[in-house]
């Protein structure tokens, strides 16, 4: 994934910050790789190559244990998370369709976040909604019994949201330009 302006800046103060207060010793390497990614709310390629350095650990190893762990994530959130569940329930039920209809909706796959941020896509194992299945939990708000066509209806409501954030954070960076 691309890094958006000033973010490169963002990531290399965060690693920065993070490498001070820590021990720098391999062992401490999770807890590091978890504080920079409660800061960035992922783990940037970039942020791995600069943790390795600090460290001492490789960069493969590095990388190796942020993917074994399903606790990090190698993308960034999107402004609008969609989470379809795959528990045995909503499998049976249609739950393999549902992420599918998202997948096309978004342009994404399953795990990824769209180039221009508003989304991210990722399954889950179980929501604990089994009677409501298929569940998928669109910012933390879930939604049951959910078919493609109302995958359709949760992009457009979604899509109507992302407008009105979009306007709202324009007008914010337009009044802050103007100071």
């Amino acid at each position: 994934m691309q890094l958006l302006e000033g973010e490169k800046e963002q990531i290399l103060d965060c690693v920065k910050e993070v490498l001070i207060e820590s021990s720098k010793k391999s062992e401490d390497l999770i807890p590091i790789l978890q504080k920079v990614q409660a800061k960035l709310g992922y783990l940037p390629a970039l942020a791995m190559e600069k943790i390795a350095e600090g460290t001492g650990v490789s960069g493969a190893d590095v990388y190796g244990l942020a993917t074994f762990y399903n606790q990090f994530r190698l993308n960034p959130p999107g402004d609008h998370q969609v989470k379809v569940c795959l528990g045995t329930a909503c499998y049976m039920v249609g739950g393999d369709i549902t992420l599918e209809s998202f997948e096309r909706r978004m342009e994404i796959r399953e795990g990824e976040t769209s180039p221009d941020r508003r989304y991210s896509l990722e399954r889950v194992a179980c929501v604990g909604c089994c009677t409501m299945a298929p569940v998928v939990v669109v910012d933390n708000e879930v939604e049951g019994k959910v078919t493609p066509t109302r995958v359709d209806g949760i992009m457009l409501a979604l899509e109507g949201e992302s407008g009105k954030a979009k306007e709202s954070r324009d007008a914010e960076k337009e009044e802050g330009e103007q100071k």
